[in-house]
């Protein structure tokens, strides 16, 4: 049962093998944003089912990024995906509403599986 997705990572090359990894699975990428500050804007536009979402980006970090799109939208789902992971960073973007957490580099099958199961949960 794929999915609107939001794909958030300040590399666009991260951005664009995320995007062909979902829109070959049948999932739709509504939009994408290099930084938290634009993935609050296009969430608020676009209203994704799902959000990938880096930790380590400029003008607001991932973590902010949750925190704040969860306030907005407790029924929102994030899957964070990042090479940062340290356990604390994990357990930080967990704690903060993110619904699971892939590193980078992912296995594409982890992506997927990661975004199944938060499209399947209720919130």
């Amino acid at each position: 049962m794929p999915g609107r997705v939001l794909v958030v990572d300040d590399t666009a090359f991260m951005r664009l093998t995320l995007r062909r990894l979902l829109e070959k699975n049948g999932y739709q990428v509504v939009a994408e944003a290099e930084n938290g500050l634009e993935a609050l804007q296009r969430y608020e536009e676009t209203h994704p089912d799902l959000v990938t979402m880096d930790l380590i980006m400029p003008v607001m970090d991932g973590i902010t990024a949750i925190k704040e799109l969860v306030r907005r939208d407790p029924a929102c789902k994030i899957i964070v995906c990042s090479s940062m992971g340290q356990k604390a960073l994990v357990v930080e973007a967990l704690n903060a509403g993110a619904f699971d957490f892939v590193v980078k580099p992912f296995q594409p099958q982890r992506v997927l599986e990661a975004l199944a199961r938060a499209a399947a949960a209720t919130r």
